[in-house]
């Protein structure tokens, strides 16, 4: 057949199609391998044991059913879920579920699913179970998953049933063809046939489905699905085409209604859909695999082939599939981040080096080198990690590990075109992963049997790859995420601050996801059962299901597409940077909540000790706009097995059942998902001590001190448990998931602005070092909003930390002057000396002897002693006075970039203070000394 090129708009150059058309001209298969490469993989699957694994295993797995269809050929094809008798054409939808089928074609037509909700409280039966030609006008038959009782159900009622045994069935198909090209055994062949045929014909005499309501439905749907991203029976119908296209030619099978098929799937999935999400990305993952499986445009009179399917995945964007050219400009350029929660962003990553791995098996032009933003979003993707490395959970998001897919992609790619280099730094990230046990090197799919390389390269660093990849503080302001980290190994602590902004958000205010002692203990409560289920839309992606604060009960707005960000005003260190001072991180947001005009800040800090030990610094500030009678609860969830409220003595406290909170007290739903309530009311300071309790270490608690207050009560609850974990997560022990949460509330009748809610978050082991042995909160009554916090470590040093709302905000009392937002000073007990002190969003401060003075803009400077010399690190210009030490009245100003001394200078006396000596410092360093 002659074919000639199309002339269409240009994103991978005119070398895109005249690779692709020879493959055409090799025949098929052509998606996973050719023929010409046959000898070679066929070597590969002897040779290399996790090959030969899924090669084993798949046939294996199809003995049974070969067996089955030995003795009855209809075996399975008769258990397709098809109106057999009706032969209805026509699907009616209403809104997320089906309504009914009608019509006649002249064979029997597949089933269309049930719903859009897989949430269901039925059993789908075993493929062994299910009854042949089953269509029945009284539904399904299936048993209750928790009565085990059968009954008789609408198809709405039963989830994924139908999509999923048809899914299960093409699965074994498409084995079996993959089978048939690597073995050359008819037996495969012509167990796959019949099914493939009838599905086929099937679908070439149905319709696509109408939605009666005419509603959001009638635009996402698929032809076998709810929605066009859950079309994964379109693969293994394409992949069975390919393996078997010269089986189907001798036998004469009707190939003319597959490919009308593979294109009235591929306008389906062009014409429906999300256009602006991941939907747009799994779109153009199954059109990337019609387009190469389909012929040239020449071979059809509808001229939809190879080329017109490419161009519409890669090059012109349509109302609801945009082109991935066009897609690749939602990344946030810089940073690399994908504007979705964590889990579907990783996601995104997977399907689009799949994507571009397909195409450059056809190509072999390095496809994935002219979209640079692929590789930096991977690489980016590590800022998601807490240090046990899982992802977060804010959103829709569970703590899991990166998808090794990524990387396995990465690395063919980089092996297939001899960058040595970043394969060798790749396999290292990868084989880290294997070594901590998060990773078993396998193939789950012929996808990965083809495409990943034969045997990773052995790195020779040693570096962890976390380490590498991720930085101090990270922000990405596409989904209002701010992350802190600060220590190593078993002592390392995060904090990860998420506002409701990009798809797949919650609504959640200001947010904090904490970890310490080696767990999320903070931790939030991720999706609920689907996102159609109740427990989702009133629990689970609602404020209270989060470590936030809570007005009048009432704050609320929409979850999924979240336009609610966080402002970041201050932070240290710089975004992505790694400073010179390295004893604490903080962030400070602000945050309007719409449903309650509240206005809300949150200032977040890890601090560390003077061991490798630390402690977490939260000041939550809340208030209505509009003022008046005013509630604020802040919520706290961590993990464990028990919760005590203790007094500033550390004796437990007797709390009271209560009947507080809930709907029926005018609070949102989600409050009615809380049991076994407990409060006791005081405006003492308090403790909360969660323990948990695991099988091989000592117990692992969270002390968290409490700021008291008038009008004020300490709450005790259970929250249901929290789906962002796992099993085999790393992120909490075994022994707590599926449990229930332990919940800490703290209630405030009264504006919580300039008496906020102050805590000090305090993780350690039981038995062993406790970096915190005291607390206490004050406050000046002349800037009764200034926050004055004293933490006693466990070696007589105190942390005085003094914080204000506003780096405008002046305090002065007993020697201190302080116009900015955060001071901290540490100080040995019953010494004179500093350890060092850290100011951040300063304007002037003045303490110890100790003055920091800007011209104009408000700056973050840190003062380190170690012995008779200053280490300083200042964010801009700046005057520092210095105190004599020791008697010493002349010092020196040595100023270093890249590491090496470029300039140095003598102290100047103060003329306002002569016990002081002046330096001015004309820029930001991050290594300044001031040598006595």
């Amino acid at each position: 057949m002659k074919t000639k090129l199309f002339v269409i708009p240009m994103v991978l150059g005119m070398m895109l199609f005249a690779p692709l058309l020879k493959a055409q001209e090799s025949g098929h298969p052509r998606i996973y391998a050719t023929n010409a490469a046959k000898k070679d993989f066929l070597n590969s699957i002897k040779s290399i044991e996790w090959k030969k694994s899924l090669v084993d295993k798949k046939i294996a797995s199809l003995e049974k059913y070969l067996e089955y269809v030995d003795n009855d050929p209809t075996w399975l094809v008769s258990r397709l879920q098809m109106n057999w008798k009706t032969k209805h054409n026509k699907v009616f939808l209403k809104g997320g579920e089906f309504a009914y089928s009608e019509g006649t074609a002249p064979v029997p037509t597949v089933r269309f699913s049930g719903t859009r909700d897989w949430a269901t409280e039925y059993s789908s039966p075993k493929l062994e179970d299910v009854e042949p030609y089953f269509d029945d006008p009284r539904g399904y038959y299936l048993a209750h998953k928790k009565t085990k009782k059968k009954e008789w159900l609408h198809p709405s009622k039963i989830g994924h049933a139908i999509e999923g045994t048809n899914r299960h069935i093409m699965s074994l198909v498409e084995d079996a063809s993959f089978l048939y090209w690597v073995t050359g055994d008819k037996k495969y062949a012509e167990f796959a046939k019949p099914v493939f045929e009838t599905y086929i014909e099937g679908m070439y005499y149905r319709d696509a489905p109408i939605d009666l309501k005419n509603g959001t439905q009638q635009r996402i749907s698929g032809l076998a699905t709810f929605e066009v991203i859950h079309e994964k029976i379109l693969i293994s119908l394409l992949t069975t085409y390919d393996f078997l296209y010269d089986y189907f030619e001798d036998e004469n099978v009707n190939l003319d209604h597959s490919a009308a098929v593979f294109q009235k799937w591929g306008d389906q999935i062009v014409n429906n859909g999300i256009p602006d999400n991941n939907w747009n990305l799994f779109q153009a993952r199954f059109l990337t695999y019609v387009a190469l499986t389909l012929d040239s445009n020449d071979a059809y009179a509808n001229g939809k082939g190879r080329e017109y399917f490419l161009d519409r995945t890669f090059n012109t964007s349509t109302e609801r599939q945009l082109s991935i050219k066009e897609s690749l400009l939602v990344y946030d350029q810089e940073n690399g981040m994908w504007p979705e929660c964590a889990s579907y962003s990783v996601h995104v990553i997977t399907t689009l080096l799949n994507i571009f791995t397909l195409l450059d098996n056809s190509t072999n032009n390095n496809e994935l080198s002219k979209f640079p933003i692929i590789e930096k979003a991977a690489l980016a993707s590590f800022q998601y990690l807490f240090p046990s490395g899982y992802t977060v959970g804010f959103g829709d998001s569970n703590h899991k590990t990166l998808p090794p897919e990524n990387f396995e992609l990465l690395i063919s790619n980089y092996s297939k075109y001899n960058n040595e280099e970043k394969e060798n730094i790749i396999s290292g990230l990868l084989e880290q992963m294997i070594d901590k046990g998060e990773y078993q090197r396998k193939a789950d799919d012929l996808f990965q049997l083809f495409f990943y390389v034969d045997q990773l390269k052995t790195s020779e660093t040693s570096e962890n790859g976390l380490d590498k990849l991720t930085s101090p503080t990270f922000y990405a302001s596409n989904v209002s995420m701010f992350n802190q980290r600060l220590g190593k190994g078993d002592d390392a602590m995060m904090v990860s601050t998420a506002g409701s902004y990009g798809n797949h958000s919650h609504a959640n205010g200001i947010s904090i996801e904490l970890f310490a002692n080696k767990y999320a203990l903070g931790l939030d409560m991720g999706k609920g059962s689907s996102y159609w289920h109740t427990d989702h839309r009133e629990y689970y992606s609602r404020f209270p299901a989060h470590n936030t604060v809570v007005v009048d009960g009432a704050s609320d707005y929409n979850a999924m597409r979240g336009y609610h960000p966080f402002k970041l005003d201050n932070n240290f260190p710089a975004v992505s940077t790694i400073p010179t001072f390295d004893k604490l991180t903080y962030s400070k947001v602000s945050f309007f909540e719409p449903k309650t005009k509240a206005d809300q800040q949150r200032f977040t800090a890890i601090i560390k000790s003077n061991s490798s030990k630390g402690y977490i610094l939260d000041v939550f500030r809340s208030k209505k706009q509009e003022g008046g009678t005013e509630r604020h609860d802040y919520f706290y969830h961590n993990l464990g097995q028990s919760l005590q409220i203790l007094d500033a003595n550390s004796k437990a406290l007797s709390l009271k059942s209560t009947t507080d909170f809930g709907s029926k007290q005018g609070d949102i739903k989600a409050y009615d998902y809380l049991t076994e309530k407990k409060k006791v009311e005081t405006s003492k300071d308090v403790q909360a001590l969660f323990r948990l309790k695991t099988s091989d270490e000592a117990d692992n608690l969270m002390k968290v001190w409490i700021k008291g207050s008038e009008k004020q009560s300490v709450y005790t609850a259970l929250a249901p448990k929290s789906n962002a974990l796992k099993k085999g997560s790393g992120t909490a022990p075994a022994e707590v998931i599926g449990d229930p949460i332990q919940t800490l509330i703290v209630k405030r009748n009264a504006s919580a602005w300039e008496n906020p809610f102050a805590v000090v978050f305090n993780p350690y082991f039981d038995g062993e070092e406790n970096p915190v042995s005291n607390v206490s909160y004050g406050s000046i009554k002349q800037n009764p909003s200034t926050q004055i916090i004293d933490v006693t470590l466990n070696d007589n040093a105190t942390d005085h930390i003094i914080l204000n709302t506003k780096a405008e905000d002046v305090v002065e009392k007993d020697g201190l002057y302080q116009k900015g937002l955060l001071s901290v000073t540490r100080k040995t007990k019953n010494t004179k000396d500093l350890d060092y002190f850290f100011v951040s969003g300063m304007y002037k401060y003045a303490q110890n002897g100790w003055e920091v003075v800007t011209s104009g803009e408000p700056v973050t400077v840190s003062v380190e002693r170690s012995g008779d010399t200053f280490v300083i690190e200042s964010s801009g210009a700046a005057v520092i006075r210095a105190p004599f030490l020791n008697g010493k009245k002349s010092a020196e100003l040595r100023i270093y970039e890249d590491g090496k001394l470029v300039s140095s200078r003598q102290g100047q006396i103060n003329r306002s203070n002569p016990e002081q000596l002046e330096f001015r410092i004309s820029k930001a360093y991050s290594k300044v000394l001031i040598v006595y």
